[in-house]
């Protein structure tokens, strides 16, 4: 299984994250700056938006694991820093590397850009952001999953949610993780308790086609018998549908597509649209770029809009 070790050991929040005073400012955050980038929270107690703010900045320095620091300065107890640094208003962040402001804002942000800010100034202190570092592990996961090592890849893309446990690729690569060891109770569980932010992303979309797949895929029925019915009997839909099923079941993907395709086009309402649903289901389960996804969606586009 793989070594995942996603980041260097954390420091200590007394070394992460400290407040300053004017008169160890310049050793706080310009001398501090000459190793690696500080972050400097401007803030004041009366200042309602800072009380949000300076929480997520302390939970995205500490996610960046000693890459980057933060030093907070109440501007009350600063006002000639503050002159100096031309600060207009409160909040306002800026971020120092080798003693001089390298980049900044001003005012409540939204986590995500305040997560983007970090991984900026990570990066420009010659750091991988903690972003990064995550896509990585998903993508070494992902060549797990699809070399067979399912187990592997499982406890890989657990660890990645440790670390974020809103991260979509990883949460959708669990649950695909799970549906190649067959553990399908277990895939739906983690599909049903999917965080709120996520829940409706591409990856987990996906996953969930996936799962439905699976789940058809255990009653689909015999290849050839069903074969030989369509053969016999072409206009015989539903034997039609069950070897579509029954195909994709044997991984067999561009012939459930191609047949599919077929009924909708002899009868688009048939069992109320159930060859478009199901369509729609292996489209979802493909990566957006898959050639099969990519052409089926065109001719059924082009069957719908004739």
């Amino acid at each position: 299984m793989m070594d995942l070790n996603l980041s260097p050991a954390p420091a200590a929040d007394a070394d992460l994250i400290k407040d300053t005073t004017e008169a160890t400012f310049m050793a706080d955050v310009v001398e501090a700056s000459q190793t690696v980038p500080i972050i400097v929270d401007f803030w004041a107690p009366w200042c309602g938006p800072c009380k949000t703010l300076g929480p997520m900045l302390e939970d995205a320095v500490r996610a960046a694991k000693g890459a980057v620091k933060m030093v907070k300065i109440n501007v009350d107890e600063a006002q000639q820093i503050a002159g100096q640094l031309q600060i207009q208003s409160i909040p306002t962040v800026y971020a120092f590397f080798k003693g001089q402001p390298v980049d900044g804002f001003a005012g409540a942000q939204p986590q995500s850009e305040v997560k983007a800010f970090v991984d900026r100034v990570t990066k420009a202190g010659g750091g991988q952001a903690p972003g990064e570092q995550l896509s990585e592990a998903v993508a070494a996961a992902e060549d797990m999953l699809s070399e067979g090592a399912a187990q592997d890849a499982a406890a890989t893309f657990a660890a990645i949610l440790g670390e974020d446990p809103n991260h979509a690729g990883a949460y959708g690569g669990l649950v695909r993780a799970y549906i190649a060891l067959d553990q399908l109770d277990q895939a739906e569980a983690h599909l049903n308790g999917a965080p709120i932010e996520i829940s409706k992303s591409p990856e987990l979309e996906a996953a969930h086609a996936q799962l439905l797949l699976a789940r058809q895929a255990a009653d689909a029925g015999p290849v050839a018998e069903l074969q030989a019915e369509v053969d016999a009997n072409p206009g015989n839909l539903q034997a039609r549908f069950d070897l579509a099923l029954a195909l994709q079941a044997h991984g067999e993907t561009q012939a459930a597509v191609d047949h599919l395709l077929t009924l909708f086009a002899k009868d688009r309402e048939w069992n109320d649209g159930a060859a478009k649903t199901q369509l729609f289901t292996i489209f979802e389960a493909l990566k957006a770029n898959d050639p099969i996804a990519l052409n089926g969606r065109r001719k059924l586009s082009s069957m719908i809009f004739a």
